[in-house]
């Protein structure tokens, strides 16, 4: 029986002589390797900087310090999304507010004004599964209440809203580079994207103890640095990028194709390009579905099954939390395909064909 990953990462010849490079360089933490990767990656993301460091949720909480976070701030937040999302504001006492989501599985703009209180100060909008949020409502709001926007690109990275890259249009962007991502350099791994001068010179140095320079240390930072081996391997993904997520999308379509009338297929809002780091189906029959996949050789995942408003981590830390029925009723019915940026199509059409035979639809 032919097994099918629910995904792969990108992996060639180039990115292993590059990181051969690195190893026989003697040269190993922020140095060439990294400092091309920036530039290289603002360039493609369009922002003046970017800062890599060890990972989505460490860049994330040292962007919120370098933002003055306080605790008792408040953040509106999307509950359906990975936990890391929220752990970073939490770790400096600030609250999540959670609001449901719309088809697209990002957070509902038409729910976000009512979640604002005098203690908010910013929202932090998910770019869940590669699809980018309704960015430009998003900043309407904010803009109207002085709110700062986060985008949370982990997913998404080379998704575009409206000809713009995700990550370009808030204060902030926060991408992942986890083996899993579209963008990955085999590790944990991250970057922060901005355009303020500021904020992306606080982080590059909490990231390396608080110091520009060796030995001088200008205040307390942490070790939360990338390295050059990594980053080798990030600059040849890179390039690849636009190929392997034109191929995703390529994929998403043969699914939308094939499982049109058999299960709910994921939405494509106009304005968006989305870059399926997950294709997401919905069936009131999602465990059996997917123990069905499994007998048959493919595996799929469900991102994810409990809420964050719902995790033990918040219902002890807080009260008071919100009944989201959109959420809620999802997390019980969300299940993930197979999809990579070198997913043959003749397994796409085996997913397809195994969930047809399924429904008995075949």
């Amino acid at each position: 029986m032919k097994k099918i990953p629910l995904s792969k990462p990108f992996v060639n010849d180039e990115i292993r002589q590059a990181a051969l490079r690195v190893i026989d360089s003697g040269s190993y933490i922020l140095t060439k390797e990294c400092e091309a990767f920036e530039e290289e990656l603002a360039t493609h993301i369009g922002t003046k900087h970017v800062v890599l460091c060890s990972n989505w949720t460490g860049g994330v909480f040292m962007l919120h310090r370098a933002m003055g976070l306080q605790p008792n701030d408040e953040v509106i937040v999307p509950s359906h999304t990975a936990f890391p999302s929220i752990e970073p504001l939490m770790h400096w006492g600030a609250k999540p507010v959670f609001i449901d989501i719309d088809e697209t599985y990002c957070l509902d703009v038409d729910l976000v004004e009512a979640a604002i209180t005098p203690r908010t100060v910013g929202i932090l909008p998910v770019h869940l599964y590669g699809h980018p949020a309704d960015l430009d409502r998003i900043f309407k709001i904010a803009d109207k209440h002085k709110l700062w926007v986060i985008e949370d690109c982990a997913q998404a990275q080379g998704a575009r809203y409206k000809e713009k890259s995700v990550g370009s249009m808030g204060i902030a962007g926060a991408f992942s580079f986890f083996p899993s991502k579209n963008l990955t350099v085999l590790a944990d791994g991250g970057c922060i994207s901005t355009n303020d001068d500021a904020i992306a010179e606080q982080i590059r140095m909490l990231r390396n103890h608080g110091r520009k320079s060796k030995f001088l240390h200008e205040f307390a930072g942490y070790n939360l640095r990338f390295n050059d081996i990594q980053a080798a391997i990030g600059r040849v993904a890179l390039r690849n990028l636009d190929r392997l997520n034109d191929h995703r999308r390529k994929v998403a379509a043969r699914y939308h194709e094939r499982l049109a009338g058999v299960v709910r297929t994921p939405i494509e809002k106009p304005g968006a390009v989305a870059v399926y780091h997950m294709y997401v189906i919905q069936t009131d029959r999602r465990d059996d579905l997917a123990k069905h996949l499994q007998e048959n050789g493919i595996v799929a995942g469900i991102h994810y099954p409990v809420a964050n408003h719902q995790q033990p981590a918040v219902t002890n830390q807080y009260s008071n939390l919100p009944k989201l029925p959109k959420t809620e009723a999802a997390v019980d019915k969300i299940l993930s395909l197979p999809i990579y940026g070198e997913l043959p199509m003749e397994d796409v059409d085996l997913v397809c064909d195994a969930v047809a035979e399924f429904f008995g639809k075949r």
